[in-house]
């Protein structure tokens, strides 16, 4: 993990154009080459990102051509330009680093992974045992089905024979939705698997959530834990 704290400007293009102003932020960067950008302010999530499969190149100024040191005072001129590219599609982070105030790399070793607490875990075991809720005819594969990027809750074939990659919360939100989106773009280049479908499965689920999933072409799967036990008249929805 490198930490980057610096005085900064970012500009994203690609299937949408985005820019952050100068200032000092935070920057995150993984053993994967994900760029995270951190404020002071604001929620746990970045102001922008670039998540793997990606590549990052670090340049002086003077390699590229969104800097133009020729009309800026000396001190304008940036120290460093880090472009982060989309290994599939043309989606492009640039950022710019006016003043680095500190730059560390840590080796934060093998982590173990998210223990997930008792709700989702059970859920992911009903639904295992259940499998033909996310459509008839469907089979499953495996739970925690292991990927280079972690574990996919549950991975099936439907009724056509194809595969599903099931991503599992309690509460559904945007973050969930992303998670599936890094999954499913990484099986999906595995020629055995292709194609991938994505179902994104919880008890509730954002409607920004929703939507996105919608936009990612992924199905929504509203999860009834009482009903998943037993307890309660089928209340189980597909969106």
């Amino acid at each position: 993990m490198r930490i980057i704290v610096a005085d900064c400007a970012a500009e994203y293009s690609g299937r949408l154009n985005a820019s952050l102003p100068l200032a000092k932020r935070v920057l995150l960067i993984k053993a994967d080459s994900s760029l995270l950008i951190f404020s002071e302010l604001g929620s746990y999530k970045p102001l922008n990102w670039m998540t793997a499969p990606c590549t990052i190149r670090e340049m002086t100024p003077a390699d590229t051509d969104s800097v133009d040191t020729d009309s800026v005072n000396e001190n304008d001129i940036p120290e460093k330009v880090l472009r982060v590219t989309a290994d599939k599609g043309s989606d492009v982070l640039e950022v710019t680093l006016y003043r680095v105030y500190s730059d560390q790399t840590y080796d934060l070793g093998e982590d173990p992974g998210l223990i997930k607490d008792g709700v989702e875990d059970h859920l992911q075991r009903y639904l295992a045992e259940q499998i033909e809720r996310i459509g008839k005819g469907a089979k499953l594969v495996r739970r925690e089905y292991p990927t280079a990027i972690g574990p996919v809750d549950i991975m099936a074939i439907n009724a056509d024979g194809e595969h599903v990659a099931v991503e599992i919360k309690r509460h559904g939100g945007i973050d969930g939705v992303e998670q599936l989106t890094r999954y499913c773009e990484l099986l999906n280049r595995d020629p055995l698997l292709a194609p991938v479908h994505g179902i994104f499965a919880a008890q509730t689920i954002t409607p920004q959530a929703q939507v996105l999933a919608k936009d990612r072409g992924f199905t929504c799967l509203i999860l009834d834990y009482d009903e998943m036990k037993g307890t309660e008249d089928d209340s189980l929805r597909l969106f």
